[in-house]
């Protein structure tokens, strides 16, 4: 099993900027497809912004297209999510989640059931 390691969570104020990273520590494989979901309570987890290495496809959910950024280190085998512009509807906790093997479709990439791996979360809470 592996475990995903995030970091980067804070709390800033509304337009403000935060940079998410994500691990895998100890993994030795290719990780294929990387992303961002995130979690109010009473809610369901949402995608946020995914990619894949190997050509660079990405996704974003409709409400971040603009201000958030999403790339991955294939060599390393991290995710970064890149976020401007916050804004209070972004106070969630952010979990990373990664897959080995076969890439996902693009409109597979926001989806939870495409994911193998995840991290335990970081939160980020943005106050207007």
């Amino acid at each position: 099993e592996v475990q995903l390691v995030e970091s980067g969570g804070g709390s800033v104020q509304a337009g403000g900027s935060l940079r998410l990273s994500c691990t895998a520590p100890g993994h030795t494989g290719d990780l294929s497809c990387m992303a961002w979901f995130r979690q109010i309570p009473g809610k369901e987890r949402e995608g946020v912004a995914g990619t894949c290495a190997y050509d660079g496809r990405t996704s974003y959910t409709d409400s971040v297209k603009g201000r958030f950024t999403v790339s991955q280190d294939n060599a390393t085998n991290t995710v970064y999510l890149l976020m401007n512009n916050l804004e209070p509807e972004d106070t969630a906790m952010y979990y990373c989640a990664a897959k080995p093997g076969p890439k996902l479709l693009s409109w597979q990439l926001l989806m939870r059931l495409g994911y193998d791996y995840w991290g335990r979360g970081t939160q980020v809470t943005v106050s207007s």
